[in-house]
């Protein structure tokens, strides 16, 4: 009997930690910097286009790039990779860290 419960419990346990891992998803969006989150650059205008704005604002104000999906920014981990699309629209696969609203990025490619 204490075998079987042992059992039944640990089983729960995997249960209970499998629900609770945060679950890969796409996200969509624009790349842009935690500057101008809602990827509109007229305010700053650090460079006379957006992505040279963008990379103005990481260069001069340590700003990161993240993704702007038309309501909410998202940092995005993959800092390197996310600078090949600035001011472009991507398709993100990761997952979300939602108390630091950070993507986890596993791969980013330009949304067709």
């Amino acid at each position: 009997m204490r075998q079987i419960m042992k059992h039944l419990i640990f089983n729960l346990l995997v249960v209970v930690a499998l629900a609770a891992a945060p679950t890969k998803q796409t996200f969509t969006g624009i790349v842009t910097d935690d500057n101008c989150p809602n990827a509109d650059h007229s305010r700053m205008r650090m460079g006379p286009t957006d992505p040279e704005c963008a990379k103005a604002c990481i260069d001069a104000h340590g700003a990161v790039y993240g993704l702007y999906d038309g309501k909410s920014f998202y940092t995005l981990s993959d800092q390197r990779t996310a600078e090949k699309f600035v001011a472009k629209k991507i398709k993100v696969m990761g997952t979300l860290d939602a108390k630091s609203r950070t993507i986890q990025v596993e791969s980013i490619t330009p949304e067709k």
